[in-house]
């Protein structure tokens, strides 16, 4: 079962995984920072493929640990469809076992592992991939949707 969780979106309110039930599947997927190279491509594929993913009735929402503000400036720079949900203290991310130590340039630290899942109506986890490579990733989850579960 996917880990129900509620944390706060960019218009100042609060979204719980739960609520989404009504949907077919959540495209959850998590990824360590906006305005990044990596990050924002993989966000406007996200964004190209929305319309394909709305028709298989399905939502996605990214989860950083940005704070509201930021991802409300990466939203509209970029002009994202989604839900972008802040998890600040990384609660959710541990909750995912996402939240990973991370090694740059000799430099080690805690950050996101770049993660998606897909949960379908029942809450449960049917799909996950880790260590993502963000080229032809949203293309490979859309395919995964179409073929098993559409």
């Amino acid at each position: 079962m996917a880990p129900d969780f509620t944390l706060p979106e960019t218009n100042g309110k609060t979204v719980t995984l739960s609520n989404f039930r009504d949907k077919k599947h959540v495209v959850l997927y998590f990824y360590p920072k906006d305005m990044t190279p990596g990050c924002t491509t993989e966000a406007c594929d996200f964004r190209d493929y929305n319309e394909q993913f709305s028709a298989l009735d399905a939502v996605i929402i990214g989860i950083s640990p940005d704070p509201v503000e930021k991802h409300q400036k990466f939203m509209e720079k970029h002009g994202l469809p989604f839900l972008l949900l802040s998890d600040a203290n990384h609660q959710v991310a541990e909750l995912y076992g996402v939240w990973k130590l991370k090694k740059n340039f000799g430099k080690e630290y805690m950050g996101i592992e770049r993660s998606t899942f897909v949960i379908d109506k029942n809450g449960e986890i049917v799909k996950e991939w880790r260590k993502v490579k963000v080229k032809g990733h949203v293309e490979e989850a859309l395919a995964y949707i179409k073929e098993n579960l559409a």
